[in-house]
């Protein structure tokens, strides 16, 4: 297309992999838009190692053709990106299944400050063939109702493969996943950078040929991506209910057994709450290396969770905490061998006082080894600042 000349304030990002019967009509519904709007743009289609005519068709309809040989949704996009030298960008699939005659609204919301805008088919129309039953009923509603939970958003169908940003949010996003996950990376990115996001309705149209999604896989792939930028759900939600229940019956048992449904728990119980109590607390621990490596790659933003456990953190008093539950626990182990050595080393019943003491040693070093760790991780970060 001709810009030369022009300060181009639209971009138009199509990723393409053999649509031979479908690039060439995005292109020319692209160029109508611009041309009826009055929209000085320009369309880059990536190639993602078409087989067929695609790169051949587009470039005959004077789209701006770029090769990128790492197959993967996230990869294309990412190619197209960095070619991009508009203002504003609108990012859409090359299967028509998407109408680029919808530019114009998302524009609008682009014009008016807003730094993302997500295209949302739940709040359009879906035409009939255009989505699976399961995809329209199960798949895409649980993951967007994941990512509302995890993030607090009201975006309503985060997998929409239709919307726009502009050039200072896509600086600011640091998008870097290859595959079909990058449409939730991008998503939680603007969550996470604050960024001011709106929605519009938009149709969906059923797609011409196969369609090259993975339901199972791609679905796993969009929530291992989710939980990996949100530990709280990943680590800290298990870690803490398990370690509080495990902790709740040890204490409880540890006096003696008791009785639930009409069924006595009593040692072997016991021993249960200790491994309980013990895996949910390393779970937790991992959840604090997670986060704080996160932040450290600029996955994460720090939160005023985060700000306050860095003040108030330290080596000395992970260690004090540390110490003081070990003692504990060595105390009620020398108790037990005090009152051993009185029976000069015969029959010994402290069975229940003995897993809760190893409990307590357990969890004081780790507490003391953890803190050292963390504090490491801490530390890199004051030198960089």
């Amino acid at each position: 297309m001709e810009t030369i000349g022009k300060e181009i304030e639209v971009s138009c990002v199509l990723p393409c992999l053999n649509e031979e019967k479908t690039i060439g009509i995005c292109i020319k519904k692209i160029k109508e838009v611009f041309e009826r709007e009055k929209i000085s743009g320009e369309i880059i289609v990536v190639d993602n190692g078409s087989a067929d005519r695609s790169k051949e068709i587009a470039e005959r309809e004077q789209a701006i053709v770029v090769s990128e040989a790492y197959p993967g949704y996230g990869a294309a996009y990412l190619r197209g990106l960095r070619e991009a030298k508009g203002k504003f960008i609108i990012m859409g699939d090359a299967d028509d299944t998407y109408s680029f005659y919808d530019i114009p609204n998302f524009l609008n919301h682009l014009r008016k400050g807003y730094d993302f805008v997500m295209g949302s088919r739940f709040k359009g129309k879906i035409r009939k063939g255009a989505m699976s039953w399961s995809h329209r009923y199960i798949g895409n509603p649980v993951l967007s109702s994941i990512c509302r939970l995890f993030f607090h958003t009201k975006l309503s169908d985060i997998h929409c493969g239709m919307r726009g940003l502009s050039r200072e949010a896509y600086d600011k996003m640091k998008l870097r996943t290859l595959g079909m996950e990058f449409a939730t990376e991008m998503v939680v990115s603007a969550l996470t950078n604050n960024l001011k996001i709106s929605e519009v309705p938009i149709d969906y149209y059923p797609r011409e040929g196969e369609s090259k999604l993975k339901p199972l896989y791609d679905a796993w792939r969009h929530t291992r991506f989710m939980l990996l930028y949100c530990p709280a759900w990943l680590y800290f939600v298990p870690g803490i209910l398990g370690f509080s229940a495990g902790m709740a019956l040890l204490l409880l048992l540890a006096r003696g057994p008791i009785y639930f449904l009409g069924r006595p728990w009593d040692l072997h119980m016991m021993v249960f709450a200790n491994v309980i109590s013990i895996l949910s607390y390393q779970v937790m621990h991992l959840g604090i290396y997670a986060h704080t490596f996160a932040l450290k790659q600029g996955f994460l933003k720090y939160d005023r969770v985060t700000r306050f456990f860095q003040r108030n953190f330290n080596l000395e008093k992970g260690l004090a905490l540390g110490g003081a539950v070990f003692l504990t626990g060595f105390a009620i182990l020398l108790f037990i061998f005090i009152d051993w050595f009185s029976k000069d080393f015969g029959a010994l019943y402290r069975i229940r006082e003995a897993i809760l003491a190893m409990t307590l040693l357990v969890i004081g070093l780790q507490t003391m080894f953890s803190s050292f760790f963390i504090s490491l991780l801490f530390l890199e970060k004051e030198i960089k600042d």
